[in-house]
């Protein structure tokens, strides 16, 4: 398996992190469109997800943590987050618990209407840009 080999390919791993991160936000954009939009901002987390995983092993050298939180992913990576960034983040990975997890008023899923969710994946794509555009300097 890519990601538990003894000897890590750091650029083949990275390589892997940001292909399956521009898969996750396309599948977003199809589940939008679909009007499947709890699950559309779900995928939305786990696009910038594995493109911070991308970054952590482009930065670090080696594996990405196992983990969900966002936060933890950029600070790892040592990426700096302005107030404006960490609540976007915080957010966002509010998404990947409370599409997963619902409550049994499902209240996340009323409050994803066409308009809240097309407003919060604007709002991932272009965080999905400015951690692109990282990977690209």
């Amino acid at each position: 398996c890519l990601l538990v080999s003894q000897k890590m390919d750091k650029q083949k791993v990275r390589k892997y992190w940001e292909e399956e991160a521009e898969e996750a936000l396309k599948v977003a954009t199809h589940l939008l469109e679909k009007g499947d939009y709890s699950y559309a901002l779900f995928f939305g987390h786990l696009a910038v997800e594995k493109l911070l995983k991308a970054l952590y092993v482009s930065r670090k050298g080696e594996q990405a943590p196992y983990s969900h939180n966002l936060m933890r992913l950029a600070e790892g990576a040592g990426i700096e987050l302005s107030e404006t960034r960490i609540t976007q983040l915080i957010t966002v990975t509010a998404y990947n618990l409370e599409s997963r997890y619902p409550d049994e008023k499902r209240s996340f899923r009323e409050k994803c209407t066409e308009d809240f969710t097309k407003n919060e994946l604007s709002a991932i794509k272009e965080i999905f840009i400015w951690l692109k555009s990282m990977l690209k300097s």
